[in-house]
């Protein structure tokens, strides 16, 4: 059997690849790395959480058996943003945490993501180890009687959670009028909460998740419904989130995106005007434009680049103390506030940009001009195998050779599924177009 776990904790189709009884053997494992090794604690606790889609529920009683008959009490906090559960993971000193969701993925999928203490992400070694403990069942303990762990329903997660977003907004937004789109998921009730609390005034669209709706259609996977709502109702910025609310892309008051590249922008130029932005640099992933490192570079900041997934970006953070990172994806990390990417608190701080600058975020995005990208899919049987041919890497370089300074070409096996993605950056979108489909071709010959 492959590896388990991808850039973001185990996904799968639901009751197939992730079915009840292998989210009940994760969760013990998860349980004998993560909790029972500590001396001194015998009775440890994880924090659980969900996003609304239907099989949640069947995996969230999965989960707390499995880390109950490992001998680990549960707080179950109920359908609350991923960034929430690693909040409170840390606040209720929790051993781990585990969220239920697949994030931006469609319904019939499912996932599994696991916060050590403090609600940070785990490292290929602990991840390593718990694959390991799922091998072999020898490892995880099966205590009985008293031993056996119970489950408790915090009453406070929600409002633990807001209260949290409260401290770390800069400013008041008053007199802004936002469009949410909450992706029918789990930012559907604390979303607009949150903007409300600021000083928003709110217009909720897909906020009303019935466990099969999640991202039909809505959230920052399909924005079409927000740039309408947003000229529709004249608001002076849309937000949309993913399904569990870890990221956040924009649109602006005349209906144009405005991506994690932008934001980031926004937030490093902000940060760095009032001295917040560690070292003057902010970290992205290899995803990120060109456009961003060029616009960066000019505000006299400097940008440290990793493998694609926030967990990467969260060890650089961690490993330099920066301030400020994330994804074109809009997965935004504040590691002052939080321990993982954080939509809601993201917004949040793009709306205090606004206020505090009086001016409209088309003004601010500005800040970066975009190179023409173009990023192609190309699913295959071996994405290792096909990503490291011979023939592909020499494609590359073909490709390379073309763009020059002008541009630049990233091919990389997907983290979560068996593809292998395609793409080109240059200074014209014919270019980046036509490298960039005979890459994918190439691709799709090995």
């Amino acid at each position: 059997m492959g590896r388990m776990f991808g850039t973001d904790g185990v996904r799968g189709l639901a009751n197939a690849e992730l079915s009840a009884e292998v989210a009940l053997r994760i969760a013990g494992a998860a349980a004998s790395v993560l909790a029972l090794s500590e001396r001194g604690n015998p009775r440890p606790t994880a924090v659980v959480g969900r996003d609304p889609r239907a099989s949640g529920e069947m995996l969230e009683a999965a989960v707390t058996a499995g880390l109950c008959a490992a001998g680990v009490d549960v707080i179950s906090v109920g359908v609350l943003p991923t960034p929430a559960v690693a909040f409170l993971t840390g606040a209720y000193e929790a051993a781990l945490g585990v969220m239920i969701s697949a994030s931006h993925n469609p319904m019939p999928d499912n996932g599994i993501k696991i916060f050590a203490a403090g609600g940070h992400k785990l490292d290929d070694k602990s991840e390593d180890r718990i694959e390991a403990a799922i091998a072999d069942h020898d490892l995880i303990p099966r205590p009985t009687g008293a031993a056996i762990g119970r489950v408790t329903v915090a009453t406070d997660a929600a409002e633990l959670y807001l209260a949290q977003l409260a401290r770390a907004t800069t400013h008041r937004v008053d007199g802004l009028t936002v469009v949410v789109d909450c992706a029918n998921g789990a930012a559907s009730a604390i979303g607009p909460a949150a903007y409300r609390a600021a000083g928003a005034t709110v217009v909720e669209i897909h906020s009303d998740p019935d466990g099969r709706n999640i991202n039909d259609g809505c959230g920052s996977t399909h924005l079409e419904d927000l740039q309408a709502a947003v000229l529709e109702h004249g608001a002076d910025l849309g937000i949309a989130h993913d399904g569990d609310a870890d990221r956040c892309l924009a649109v602006d008051a005349t209906g144009a995106v405005v991506d994690g590249d932008a934001i980031m922008s926004i937030l490093a130029v902000a940060m760095n005007e009032a001295g917040e932005l560690a070292g003057n640099t902010l970290v992205a992933t290899v995803m990120s434009n060109l456009g961003l490192h060029i616009a960066m570079r000019g505000a006299g900041i400097s940008v440290r680049t990793t493998a694609v997934g926030d967990r990467y970006v969260l060890e650089e953070l961690r490993n330099g103390s920066f301030s400020l990172g994330g994804e074109q994806s809009g997965h935004v990390v504040l590691p002052g506030f939080g321990t993982t990417g954080d939509g809601i608190l993201t917004a949040l701080r793009l709306m205090g940009r606004m206020a505090q600058t009086s001016r409209p975020l088309a003004d601010l995005a500005a800040v970066m001009q975009t190179l023409p990208q173009v990023l192609v899919n190309v699913r295959v049987s071996d994405k290792a195998a096909v990503a490291a041919a011979p023939e592909v890497l020499a494609a590359v370089a073909e490709a390379e050779q073309i763009l020059g300074e002008a541009g630049r070409v990233l091919l990389r096996p997907s983290g979560t599924e068996q593809l292998v993605r395609v793409m080109v950056e240059a200074t014209e979108i014919d270019i980046a177009r036509k490298l960039a489909d005979d890459l994918a071709d190439r691709v799709a010959s090995v």
